[in-house]
């Protein structure tokens, strides 16, 4: 006989946590599993990113991003302070080394006050007072950016769930499925289970179970392995806040920056290159399926024809440490090679169109009886309550925002 809930969570990162959480307080009688294919949970993105409390300050006017990361950094503060997870807000200083990288910061300023977005701007000498170890001309201070440990307070969200009464099964994956008229029958290695409602957080695997479970899925997961070092060799004073590149319109991503840690000490990094396996967090973790998947999408390849200089640029930093640490000199010219030691990497799971777009806001689509969160790159952990808040909303029909926004 299946088990049977009212309502299953794919997925026991941040934000599969967050929205089982959400519906235990609209529904506290109400039967909630998770099925987490990991003995723990927040195993991947949740627990392999930089730790970063994002105040919002990139993110286009209007967007979900926006708006999901500035109501998700007062919802995180408050929970690690209920709960008791540490964390710092040091705030972060955005350097411009560049007359170049001054005009693209000013418009970065413009930006985020545009989102309200607390933000100052310094000059070389203001920059140079707050961090005299960083090369820059002139700054963005972001002073309400903090750190925290994600995967702690994932699992404090979780024993948070369980003693409510909520149910996680680990080390349970979903292999397929179907939906009925009435409910979602989940095929599992452990066996089967049937759910009124579904909400896939599936990151990595997010367009593979949308189009078994039906839901319109007009994207597919690139994953982009983010590799990172630990600094060494250098005085705990090195920076008070963390340190961030004026991001470059011609390449996709933040570039790499110096992030300070909870227990002492920083990390560089990320860069972003492809991975020859979704879940593959070592360069020699391939995946011959995947590979076959990323290379046999059309969106891949005009991704790349889009971005191949940005591309080369990041492999060929990936391959060689020297051109890793030109990216981090930029800005702090006294780290050198012997300062950067090994560290876990990070996979960002992002959906791409089929013309070679990058989707860059959260993306969500919806049948019936599921939900699925579809595209949660960053600022997703910081945005997990809000993220919840809606995919409870659109689940159970309490507003009329748009089914895949």
């Amino acid at each position: 006989m299946n088990e049977s809930y009212d309502f299953a969570i794919v997925g026991g990162g941040i934000v599969g946590i967050a929205t089982g959480l959400r519906l235990q307080e609209l529904h506290p009688a109400s039967t909630i599993v998770v099925l987490e294919k990991e003995d723990r949970v927040g195993r991947h993105q949740t627990g392999r990113n930089s730790g970063v409390i994002h105040a919002g300050v990139y993110y286009a006017p209007g967007s979900l991003k926006a708006r999901f990361c500035r109501q998700g950094k007062a919802d995180t503060i408050r929970f690690c302070k209920e709960h008791g997870i540490d964390f710092d807000i040091c705030g972060k200083l955005i350097v411009a080394t560049s007359a170049d990288e001054v005009t693209r910061m000013d418009r970065l300023y413009e930006r985020a006050s545009a989102n309200g977005i607390e933000i100052e701007k310094l000059n070389g000498d203001e920059a140079r007072a707050l961090e005299p170890n960083i090369n820059s001309v002139a700054a963005l201070l972001s002073p309400s950016t903090g750190i925290v440990d994600y995967g702690a307070m994932c699992i404090a969200m979780a024993e948070l769930f369980e003693s409510r009464g909520g149910t996680i099964k680990r080390s349970t994956t979903v292999i397929s499925g179907c939906e009925t008229p009435h409910s979602v029958n989940l095929e599992t290695t452990h066996g089967d289970i049937e759910a009124g409602k579904t909400v896939f957080c599936a990151g990595l695997m997010s367009d593979r179970l949308a189009r078994i479970f039906g839901a319109p899925a007009d994207f597919q997961i690139v994953p982009f392995r983010g590799e990172y070092f630990r600094l060494i060799n250098q005085p705990e004073g090195l920076v008070r806040h963390l340190i961030y590149p004026v991001p470059d319109p011609e390449r996709p991503f933040l570039g790499v920056h110096l992030t300070r840690k909870l227990d002492g000490g920083f990390t560089v990094g990320p860069n972003a290159v492809l991975a020859m396996k979704r879940e593959g967090y070592s360069k020699l973790d391939i995946s011959p399926k995947d590979l076959a998947q990323t290379f046999a999408y059309p969106g891949f390849w005009r991704l790349l024809g889009k971005n191949f200089s940005s591309a080369t640029s990041e492999l060929t930093a990936s391959m060689a440490k020297g051109l890793y640490l030109k990216k981090v000199q930029r800005y702090c010219s006294s780290i050198t090679a012997n300062d950067l030691a090994p560290y876990r990497s990070g996979i960002r799971a992002q959906a791409v169109a089929r013309d070679g777009t990058i989707i860059d806001d959260f993306l969500f689509s919806q049948t019936r009886h599921t939900l699925h969160v579809c595209n949660a790159p960053s600022p997703a952990a910081t945005a997990a309550f809000p993220i919840a808040q809606h995919v409870v909303n659109q689940l159970l029909g309490l507003d009329n925002l748009d089914k895949t926004a």
